[in-house]
């Protein structure tokens, strides 16, 4: 069996001494081995009762008279008796009246300092911590100015952030020390998970003070702080907002990688949750989930945020497709759906992103399922816009952009958003697409013809999607062909010749099986 080294001995000693006057709950451990007498314990109730009935309000210390700081003296030396009672009530009542008294008198300097003390206190409740989180919350936006807003938020934070290790003389010089200690500050953070709600809200308010000020990179930076998937008791409609917005941030910064990491810890089907089914009532055990606050947005109005976010993500790398599905389950909402208002314009998006989209099986289904909407005969333009596409054939930009070009320019000037300045050059190579598809070899001539482009444009956009991998082709420009066809290895040729004579072989024992039977049938008819 290991023997541990000394230093660790300390440190799990260490631990363990931290454990117990944390579960003790403030409680005092005699070292004495006092006998108790039989009714002790009526006493001890009868003397808590006592306490409680000389626990002061803070208005009958205002009316008594006094400065505010012997007021919270005495206080604090009755949280400090019902702290040691263990009494969870007498020590919440002090604090928050100590709380109170430091509002009434304006004096918020005090708050913050009384706040970091009382968390601080020995075998401090934690339900007196949470209690004097929750109250002093609700003083943050009744405070005189930014600054003191701004410091109240930061007090409140560190303390729900989780108590400071205390300084060890430990050498990291092996990563058994470093796992110790690691361990021992572990046991410290999760002291305060109590108030890890508190925290994200905290966090959230001092987000936006700093966005409001331009500094949305800081703003980001405190907002990836928190995970909050991981919080059992917070309500889902609040944790998918909290998410949301850390995307938000992300992509105001322009940190697009970040964004789609947030992005996909909420999962589209959270959405199609029936919000209509009471709740259960937790089983004994579980954690009770609180209620979302009234600023929070329904469940259906957060899915509408989610994917408004998700289009500006895509929106960035042009990825025409995933925003039209995008708009398509916005447009799926109920009451989006209800609405002309609303629809319309998301409708009409579906339709151009489809145009804009590379032709495939999901372009293809979408493309379907919204030529068999009735709400499309809204908008009968567009109607016949779709129709141009579900047949492979090639367009004439030309015929369809005198015919469409108003409707592009208005939805530019949409407030739901505008189609972006690159759509207008996408929606050409759509015809590059259906060539390849038509020809294995065009000359560039007729393929800038077909393009209603100059000879210089379309060899432009052939090399553009020949880098960008959308297509495959070669240009011979001395010769001005092009060559859709993908380069075949050895392999692939003798493979192809392969299956070709199988098919010939296969024709030929056809027509002789055919030839014989008619030989066969013809010599009968002679002989009769």
């Amino acid at each position: 069996m290991a023997v541990l080294p000394t230093k660790h001995i300390v440190i799990v000693t260490l631990f363990l001494l931290c454990f117990i006057s944390t579960s003790s709950q403030g409680r005092n451990l005699s070292m004495k081995n006092v006998p108790q007498p039989p009714n002790l314990a009526n006493e001890k109730g009868k003397e808590m009762v006592a306490r409680k009935e000389e626990v002061p309000d803070s208005e009958e210390l205002e009316n008594g008279g006094g400065n505010l700081e012997a007021q919270i003296e005495t206080l604090l030396n009755v949280e400090k008796q019902m702290r040691q009672a263990g009494d969870v009530a007498g020590t919440r009542k002090a604090v928050t009246d100590i709380l109170q008294l430091c509002f009434d008198a304006g004096a918020w300097k005090i708050m913050n300092d009384q706040i970091v003390l009382i968390s601080k206190r020995r075998g401090q409740l934690k339900q007196a911590v949470q209690a004097m989180v929750q109250q002093a919350m609700q003083y943050i936006d009744q405070t005189p100015d930014l600054d003191t807003k701004i410091e109240l938020i930061k007090t409140l934070n560190s303390v729900s952030a989780g108590k400071v290790i205390p300084a060890l003389n430990l050498s990291a010089s092996s990563n058994k020390d470093f796992k110790y200690l690691l361990y021992f500050s572990t046991f410290y953070t999760i002291l305060q998970i109590y108030v890890e709600i508190e925290r994200a809200r905290l966090i959230k308010k001092l987000a936006k003070i700093k966005e409001e000020q331009g500094q949305i990179a800081e703003a980001a930076d405190l907002m990836q702080e928190i995970a909050v998937e991981t919080f059992g008791a917070m309500a889902k409609t609040e944790k998918i907002a909290f998410i949301l917005e850390q995307v938000r941030l992300c992509l105001d910064r322009q940190d697009y990688v970040r964004a789609q990491i947030l992005s996909r810890k909420i999962s589209p089907r959270v959405f199609e949750a029936d919000t209509s089914k009471e709740k259960k009532k937790p089983k004994e055990g579980e954690s009770i989930v609180e209620e979302a606050p009234a600023d929070i947005p329904s469940l259906l109005e957060l899915k509408r945020i989610y994917y408004q976010l998700m289009i500006r993500y895509y929106s960035h790398s042009n990825d025409y497709l995933e925003i039209c599905r995008c708009y398509k389950s916005i447009y799926e909402i109920p009451f989006v759906k209800e609405d002309p208002i609303q629809w319309i314009p998301v409708l009409r998006k579906i339709c151009w992103y489809l145009v804009l989209s590379p032709h495939d099986p999901m372009q293809s289904s979408l493309l379907n399922s919204t030529l068999e909407d009735k709400n499309l005969s809204e908008i009968p333009h567009f109607r016949t816009l779709l129709k141009q596409l579900v047949t492979m054939e090639v367009i004439q930009w030309t015929d369809l952009w005198n015919t469409f070009k108003d409707e592009f320019e208005n939805e530019k000037n949409m407030v739901d958003g505008s189609l972006g300045e690159k759509a207008a050059e996408d929606l050409k190579l759509r015809n590059i697409l259906v060539v390849s598809k038509y020809y294995s070899r065009i000359t560039l001539k007729r393929l800038a013809d077909l393009l209603c482009l100059t000879f210089q444009e379309a060899e432009k956009h052939l090399s553009d999607m020949v880098v960008s991998k959308a297509l495959v082709a070669k240009i011979d420009r001395p010769m001005g062909v092009v060559c859709f066809q993908t380069a075949k290895d050895s392999n692939d040729i003798l493979n192809s010749w392969a299956t070709n004579l199988e098919k010939l072989l296969d024709l030929v024992e056809k027509s002789c099986h055919q030839i014989h039977k008619e030989t066969m049938v013809h010599k009968a008819a002679l002989r009769v």
